[in-house]
């Protein structure tokens, strides 16, 4: 096995709707929200965590493979490849070779070889710059607090209200991952569907709420045009 390429795939993640990844609080401070986002440390502006983009995806087409219930719900991992129908293994093996996994038990060399290493690197996603500044001339702010209420249905009133902070609609981040080509492979399909389901489903937390809807704009792989491509693709 021969590492050939290392591809970036570059683009933007626009939001249809307000995302809320949480970031958590040690304290809670009056006038402000007990349900925050993750913000960078540094700059204090939210960020999409690579790690939220790879879980998610991962998860998704695991599902979309059939391949969650033959792991009792644990990933996908080397020891349940000879348990799976062979079209369940060609998938399962691309979404290793894609995402890893660590070998339990007693590894099966022979498909450690075939696998190798992992293949994709998630970046984090940090805001656009323009659509910071854009915020910035109109003097909004880069979150938003939604409350949200539990309704008594005898007494048909609000009790609990809770405030939720949010990345609002319209919020565009830069997204980029690395892919790694060994000995010419393509497994750009494979991909693409992983981005296809997020846009599908969205990210975050409630997204059975409407949160976290999301789109990808202008991806671009090593110069090609892969965003056709994206929105082209359906899924069955």
């Amino acid at each position: 096995m021969q590492l050939t390429h290392i591809h970036k795939l570059v683009g933007q993640i626009e939001l249809v709707s307000g995302l809320h990844i949480g970031g958590g609080s040690a304290e809670m401070h009056i006038g402000g929200t007990d349900n925050p986002v993750i913000k960078n440390p540094v700059t204090l502006q939210p960020y999409i965590p690579g790690s939220s983009l790879k879980g998610k995806m991962r998860s998704l087409l695991e599902w979309h493979a059939g391949l969650v219930g033959l792991t009792d719900g644990s990933p996908l991992g080397f020891r349940d490849i000879p348990k799976l129908t062979p079209d369940q293994q060609r998938t399962g093996k691309t979404i290793l070779k894609l995402f890893g996994g660590a070998p339990e038990g007693t590894p099966d060399e022979a498909l450690i070889r075939e696998i190798g290493p992992t293949r994709l690197a998630f970046w984090d996603c940090n805001l656009d710059p323009v659509w910071v500044a854009e915020m910035d001339d109109r003097n909004l702010l880069l979150t938003e607090n939604k409350t949200e209420n539990m309704i008594d249905r005898i007494q048909g009133v609000a009790k609990h209200p809770r405030n939720t902070e949010r990345v609002p609609a319209g919020a565009r981040f830069a997204f980029q991952l690395t892919i790694k080509v060994h000995d010419g492979e393509d497994l750009l399909d494979e991909l693409l569907t992983g981005l296809k389901l997020l846009e599908l489903t969205g990210l975050g937390g409630s997204v059975s709420r409407g949160y976290g809807k999301l789109r990808f704009t202008g991806l671009n792989l090593a110069g090609e045009d892969l965003q056709a491509r994206l929105d082209q693709l359906t899924i069955n």
